[in-house]
């Protein structure tokens, strides 16, 4: 019988990069993935630990896996991410049935240790090591056929008081330029028309490199690359968003006008105690310069609200922000205590309620945005990136435009992975819907 193995992902679009390589060596190992848990033969859980609710769904997930494994004993059970990185010895001691324990930094070494698993020769591995080092290149299996990533930096140095990254990721190493380029070339030899850039801070891309290569000098030898394709980065740091950046964008019309621009609080106070490094009225500055070089620029942000010593009055500077910068899409979260960060300690934590209030009218604020700046679209001619069916209405088409808004319109199978364009009649908050030219 087929071996068969699941994947489970939380968290971030790292997560998902690595996850894609995780599936790429389950296959080569003779494991077909599957969506059923209950099929399957062998179990990965991608962890995220940057919230608290995304650690509380790992425990809970290793619950069901505890109960199906009674039934299934051979059942081999995986942790990775950055909770196996963080947690790994209260991982076994709350989950004594979890076979594999992996940092983000050892998920290349699967092949090795799932065969001595399978032929009895260990019951348990526990590998968080090397997270200063660059990780081997990995092929990945993307679940979308015409959309990959490629991995540009590893780790962070910046210590936002509110983020674990630093800590279990490491210091942030870069992938030289060259390795980039290859892994680019490899995707879209296999008919992939979107390539996004991934790091924790791309735009600081370079460090440990030794030949001055920086992030506009990267997307400079990437536009040498010849074909069709769209090109997004995520995510950059205001304060590393240099001029030469902003000038290799305009040069290449493959990259995407979608600028995912983190705000994270909109007062220069709480933006401090965050240790972010600018402050509101520099971040406002590089919005205004972005929307006068980029034409058709479309941002998007991640805001937290009820950081510790925010008050009212830093809250309203946040909603100022918000009101400046037209974000078109904002991801949008109270804020949650980590363990080993400098704000988990901080005096004067925001209660719940408040949190809650806050950022129930941020929402507010951003959904009235949101449709407005969808608005802009209506009557106008712009070229999508077809996705497939619509999960809503099989019988229309969903795709993206270059600034990430989704499109619904009819269509035909034979669009999928393919550009084309669309006029777009009809603007709802969220969605807009068009008909092909």
């Amino acid at each position: 019988m087929n071996k068969k193995a699941m994947v489970i992902t939380y968290g971030c679009q790292m997560n998902v990069n690595d996850s894609a390589k995780i599936k790429a060596q389950l296959t080569k190992q003779g494991y077909e993935i599957t969506e059923n848990l209950k099929d399957s033969d062998l179990v990965f859980i991608n962890t995220c630990t940057v919230r608290e609710g995304a650690s509380k769904k790992v425990y809970g997930k290793l619950g069901e896996l505890k109960t199906l494994k009674k039934t299934k004993k051979d059942m081999i059970v995986g942790v990775t991410g950055c909770l196996a990185q963080e947690k790994k010895d209260e991982i076994l001691k709350r989950a004594p049935h979890v076979n594999l324990v992996l940092g983000n930094q050892n998920i290349y070494q699967i092949p090795e240790y799932l065969s001595k698993l399978e032929n009895d020769e260990i019951k348990h591995v526990v590998l968080v090591d090397n997270e200063d080092e660059l990780p081997p290149r990995l092929d990945a299996d993307f679940d979308s056929n015409f959309s990959g990533c490629v991995s540009i930096t590893y780790g962070c140095d910046n210590f936002c008081t509110y983020c674990i990254v630093p800590y279990v990721r490491g210091r942030e190493r870069s992938v030289p330029v060259k390795d980039i380029i290859t892994d680019i070339n490899n995707l879209l030899k296999k008919g992939y028309k979107e390539i996004i850039l991934l790091g924790q801070n791309v735009n600081s891309y370079g460090k440990g490199l030794t030949n001055g290569e920086n992030f506009a000098k990267l997307l400079k030898e990437i536009s040498k690359i010849e074909g069709k394709f769209r090109l997004r980065f995520m995510s950059p740091h205001p304060k590393d968003f240099t001029d030469d950046v902003i000038e290799s964008i305009i040069a290449d019309e493959r990259i995407s006008r979608n600028i995912h621009l983190p705000l994270q609080a909109g007062s220069t106070s709480v933006l401090k105690k965050m240790n972010r490094g600018y402050t509101k009225e520099d971040y406002l500055k590089l919005v205004e310069k972005l929307r006068s070089k980029i034409k058709n620029i479309a941002l998007t942000t991640d805001i937290i609200v009820g950081f510790p010593y925010e008050t009212e009055e830093d809250f309203k500077d946040t909603l100022d922000v918000v009101e400046k910068a037209r974000y078109e899409n904002a991801y949008m979260f109270m804020y949650s205590k980590r363990d080993e960060t400098p704000a988990a300690t901080m005096e004067k934590q925001v209660s719940e309620a408040e949190k809650k209030d806050r950022l129930q009218r941020l929402i507010e604020v951003q959904t009235r945005i949101t449709k407005e700046e969808s608005n802009k679209y209506l009557n106008k001619e712009i070229e999508i990136l077809v996705e497939g069916l619509s999960p809503r209405n099989k019988e229309m088409y969903i795709g993206r435009t270059d600034s990430n808004k989704v499109v619904i319109f009819k269509g035909d199978e034979t669009l999928i992975g393919k550009f084309a364009t669309v006029k777009i009649n009809e603007a709802n908050t969220w969605t807009l819907y068009g008909e092909l030219i």
